[in-house]
């Protein structure tokens, strides 16, 4: 049965990607998420052989990247497994959100130690930051060292992984946020364009929308890895 990997968004806990899991187990698909380490500075090469050292070695797999775990994911998909059978997007991105302020990542060092949580609040969850929702985001990011989440948002700030994206010939979905606040419409569009045969589904919700929309994202996995297993390929353009 194929099975479906996660790679999480900047905090890089597996805290906040439970509920999408379970959800997806409940569908009848086997369904895990890998952590990052919440103490150590690494980049998207070193987080790429992290995560290739605990994928799955011979039943196929779907990947997902999520957010900050985009440009992982396009990265091993780009070169990939031979049992990489598809790869999901979640609210991400081929290149810096922001390309204007990739020349001042340098000062991202320099920042508070954690951005002021109504902040994130209003740009991350929006209308949909609910208690539980606001709880689970702020415990999340308080397990992580903020040095590593400086180094996490800097390294994000300047990636750019476009030229892989004509490489990837699997079947691809990109879930797309219907109110995303931090990404804007022209990096859905970058891997619309990039990635042949891409599928974009667009969702209600904020920019963490697995977590504020979990179960028609669920829905929307559940079917992409499902055909998939059953060779009907769900991708189209």
């Amino acid at each position: 049965m194929t099975a479906l990997v996660i790679l999480p968004g900047l905090d890089g806990t597996t805290a906040l990607l439970e509920a999408f899991c379970s959800r997806i187990r409940q569908s009848g698909l086997p369904a895990r998420t890998t952590a990052y380490p919440p103490d150590r500075v690494l980049g998207y090469p070193q987080l790429e052989s992290l995560v290739r050292a605990k994928l799955p070695a011979s039943e196929p797999f779907v990947l997902l990247g999520e957010s900050f775990s985009g440009p992982l994911a396009i990265r091993i998909a780009a070169r990939p497994p031979a049992n990489l059978a598809g790869l999901v997007l979640s609210t991400t991105f081929a290149r810096s959100p922001v390309p204007a302020l990739a020349p001042l990542t340098g000062l991202v060092r320099f920042a508070p130690a954690r951005p002021p949580m109504p902040l994130l609040y209003w740009w991350l969850l929006g209308s949909w930051a609910t208690p539980p929702l606001r709880s689970a985001l702020q415990s999340a990011l308080h397990t992580v060292v903020p040095s590593v989440l400086r180094a996490r948002a800097a390294a994000a700030m300047s990636v750019d992984v476009s030229a892989v994206l004509p490489s990837i010939r699997m079947p691809a979905m990109h879930l797309v946020a219907s109110r995303d606040r931090l990404l804007g419409r022209s990096a859905a569009q970058l891997v619309a364009h990039g990635i042949p045969h891409c599928r974009t589904v667009t969702v209600a919700g904020p920019h963490l929308l697995l977590q504020a929309a979990t179960e028609p994202c669920a829905l929307e996995v559940a079917d992409f890895v499902s055909g998939l297993a059953i060779g009907n390929s769900p991708a189209r353009s």
